[in-house]
């Protein structure tokens, strides 16, 4: 017999897309909703990555459809949920992951590294969640949107990281969450987002390598986040758990955002 605490974490029988679902933190949180039971499908640009994706998720008992697209083409995100919803049934979760950063001095920074960063942090976040809203969740009447973010979202950084696009595209995702909260709570559907710290990822590669060590000595916690770190956020935002919880930005820093 499962516990009332359990029961709220549940997700059979809910379908989750999941962008940037083919590796790093992505994969991780599309884990994490697997196993508490529900249909996934990973999109990503690269098929290849899709593939190993799903031979990892395959290896845990996990099962998930895959999607290649490329998200920074607005007109390619009507037809990807279409045949999500044609494989799936409808979309019950939307994690908003995939992102792109650039590095370059404000006073330099190209206009097509703006304009990069933009389209798929901001532009794709907006076109898949009013996509999956139309077409999903506000005819069932229910949804959890979770959008990921980041503390870089939430104030300037160090000099050394010079990603002004990407610092300006993440607060926009955190006022359009609760903007988006707020609009579309009359139909049942909760905007919610997760702003994690440093992570090791292919993002982040670069400069952790350099600073790595300044970032730890600058988190309360003293590390980076870990493969497992974003899963209970994830499983929270996601399921029944947090059924009155719309509107509201999560930081998973270690504590880094405190500072």
């Amino acid at each position: 017999m499962k516990s009332f605490v359990s029961e709220l974490f549940d997700l059979n029988g809910r379908c989750a897309l999941v962008t940037g679902g083919s590796r790093g933190l992505g994969l991780q949180m599309a884990q994490a909703l697997a196993e508490m039971g529900a249909k996934l499908a990973l999109v990503a640009r690269k098929a290849d990555e899709l593939d190993e994706a799903r031979r990892s998720l395959h290896e845990r008992g996990l099962q998930a459809l895959t999607f290649a697209a490329d998200l920074s083409r607005r007109e390619g995100i009507a037809p990807l949920v279409q045949g999500v919803q044609a494989a799936l049934g409808g979309v019950d979760i939307l994690i908003n992951n995939a992102g792109a950063t650039w590095g370059a001095p404000a006073e330099d920074y190209p206009d097509e590294a703006w304009d990069k960063v933009m389209r798929l942090n901001v532009d794709a976040v907006f076109a898949l969640s009013r996509e999956v809203g139309k077409r999903c969740m506000i005819p069932q009447g229910r949804g959890s949107i979770i959008n990921i973010a980041s503390i870089a979202g939430l104030r300037g950084n160090p000099p050394a990281m010079r990603t002004i696009a990407y610092n300006t595209s993440k607060g926009a995702v955190v006022n359009f969450t609760r903007a988006l909260a707020a609009e579309w709570g009359r139909y049942g559907i909760r905007v919610n987002a997760i702003l994690p710290g440093f992570f090791p990822s292919r993002m982040t590669a670069g400069l952790l390598e350099k600073m790595g060590e300044q970032v730890i000595q600058r988190t309360p916690l003293l590390r980076l986040g870990g493969e497992r770190d974003l899963m209970g956020a994830a499983a929270f935002f996601a399921s029944d758990a947090s059924a009155h919880v719309t509107g509201q930005c999560l930081a998973v820093d270690g504590g880094a955002s405190c500072l």
